[in-house]
C-alpha cells in the first residue's frame, strides 16, 4: 500500500464493491477476515520470513480499526478504498498507524528500526543488490524528520518529511501489492 497516488486507474464501482461483498461473504462466512486468512491473501505462508509476516501482522492491525482481532466487511472496504483511491495524506496517516506499535502517537528509534528492517528486508528480497545499513536509514530518517530533536517523531513530522523529501519517502514506502490482487479477485468467478 504504496504511498504513490492510484497506481489502477480503474475506478471501484458500487458493482464492484457488491462483487467484493459476495466473495468476502462467501470466503469469510464468519463476516470476519481473520489474521491467517489475510496474510493468505497476500501469500504469505509457513515458508515466508518472519519480517513478511511481521509486516502482515502490522498492516493487518492497522485495518482492524475496532481492535477485535477481525476485520469485518466494512473495515475491509475503507482498507480497499484507501489502498485503490485514498489520497496521499490519508496513506501516510495510515503508514505512520502501522508503524506506531504501540499507539502513543509517536515514532521512536526502535518502532522505526522495526518497520525499515521489515522493509528493506522484503525490498532486499526483490532487489539482492540493496546494502543499506538499517541503523544508517533511521539515523537519516530521523536528522531529515525530527525537527524539533526530541528523539521521536510525531505524525505530523512524518507527513511533512515523508513529503518533502524522496528518499524518505521511499524509505518510508509500505507496498504489499494489494491492487492487482483486488482487480484479480472482483474479476475472479465465485
Amino acid at each position: 500500500m504504496g504511498q504513490a497516488q492510484g497506481t489502477s486507474d480503474r475506478e471501484v464501482t458500487l458493482q464492484n464493491i457488491q462483487e467484493l461483498y459476495r466473495r468476502f461473504a462467501s470466503e469469510c462466512p464468519s463476516g470476519n477476515l481473520h489474521l491467517h486468512e489475510f496474510k493468505k491473501i497476500f501469500g504469505i505462508n509457513s515458508n515466508s520470513s518472519e519480517e513478511e509476516s511481521a509486516y502482515m501482522d502490522n498492516i493487518f492491525r492497522s485495518f482492524d480499526t475496532n481492535k477485535d482481532g477481525n476485520i469485518d466487511f466494512m473495515e475491509y472496504v475503507a482498507a480497499v478504498h484507501l489502498v485503490l483511491r485514498g489520497k496521499l495524506e490519508d496513506k501516510l496517516r495510515w503508514s505512520f498507524k502501522v508503524y506506531d506499535r504501540d499507539g502513543n502517537g509517536c515514532l521512536d528509534r526502535q518502532e522505526l528500526k522495526h518497520i525499515i528492517k521489515i522493509i528493506h528486508k522484503i525490498k532486499k528480497h526483490n532487489d539482492p543488490e540493496a546494502t543499506e545499513n538499517i541503523d544508517d536509514i533511521c539515523d537519516k530518517i530521523f536528522d531529515l524528520v525530527d525537527k524539533n530533536k526530541d528523539s521521536q517523531i510525531s505524525l505530523e513530522e512524518f507527513m511533512e518529511g515523508a513529503q518533502k523529501d524522496p528518499w524518505v519517502m521511499n524509505q518510508l514506502k509500505l507496498d504489499i501489492g494489494p491492487c492487482e490482487w483486488f482487480m484479480e479477485q472482483k474479476e475472479r468467478k465465485p
